[in-house]
Order: C-alpha cells, then sequence, then structure tokens
C-alpha cells in the first residue's frame, strides 16, 4: 500500500544555486545532503511537511555528480526539471512484487539504497504514463542521518 508522496525529484544542474532558489523562495531549508555514488549525484532534501503515517514529504533536489549518471544523462537531454515523483511504502518489496505482477517493468531486481538509508526501486516510465516513478521504505528513524 502507498502511504504518501514521499518525494518530488527535480534534477538541476547546480545544487547550492537550486537550494538557495527554494530558500528564498518559498523558505524551505535543507533537512538531509548527501552523495549517493551508486546513483552518481549530489543531493538536498527540503522537508516540506510531516505526513500522518510518521513520514514526511520532501523536494529532493539532485545534482549529477558525472555525466554519465542516469541524472546526467536526463539533464543533458532534458534541462532541468521534474525528474520523478516517489510514493512512500512500509513495504517496497511487496509493492513493487504488486505492480510488476500487474505489467508494470519494476527498474531493480533488487530495491538499492537511496537517500537518508531508504530502500528503493524504479518503475518504468513508459509504464506509468510518462512518469519515472519511485518507490520508497524510509529507512527508521534511528538509522537516518541528518
Amino acid at each position: 500500500m502507498l502511504t504518501r508522496i514521499d518525494h518530488i525529484g527535480i534534477a538541476c544542474f547546480d545544487l547550492d544555486k537550486t537550494v538557495e532558489f527554494y530558500r528564498a523562495t518559498y523558505g524551505f531549508e535543507v533537512f538531509h545532503t548527501e552523495v549517493n555514488e551508486e546513483q552518481g549525484v549530489r543531493e538536498a532534501m527540503l522537508k516540506i511537511n510531516e505526513t500522518s503515517d510518521g513520514g514526511a514529504s520532501y523536494l529532493q533536489l539532485l545534482e549529477p555528480t558525472r555525466e554519465d549518471s542516469a541524472v546526467g544523462k536526463w539533464l543533458a537531454k532534458n534541462g532541468e526539471g521534474v525528474h520523478h515523483i516517489a510514493f512512500g511504502t512500509a513495504d517496497v518489496d511487496g509493492v513493487a512484487a504488486d505492480v510488476r505482477s500487474k505489467g508494470v517493468r519494476v527498474l531493480y531486481d533488487e530495491p538499492r539504497r537511496g537517500s537518508m538509508g531508504s530502500r528503493i526501486t524504479f518503475l518504468h516510465p513508459k509504464d506509468c504514463h510518462g512518469v519515472l516513478t519511485e518507490l520508497v521504505t524510509a529507512a527508521a528513524p534511528e538509522a537516518t542521518d541528518h
């Protein structure tokens, strides 16, 4: 079961300038930053609000650390903008198996490590009406690192 919009991923060329835009324009503050070497991105998570299931909703700003990363290739083709939407779930494995059984291509055989210690997988945009969709199970609160 999906419980919330976990985050909206926004690809950008300059993470620091993009963070400053969201801070100055909307008052959003950075909740977490990290470099994910496997995904080839430097990212900032800006918390928007808490949710009724104990999670939160974020904007995830993504700057590629290398041109051959998925975000780097996407930026080269599309420019800055919304890259993906992520839905939160307590069971990324179960939801991924369920949507796979309905004919939606799941991009990873096994979930991978995502932001703040989460477990993630992606659904193919061609099977989701053109939207790259991420499924996220947040890490337990003690496992996150601000």
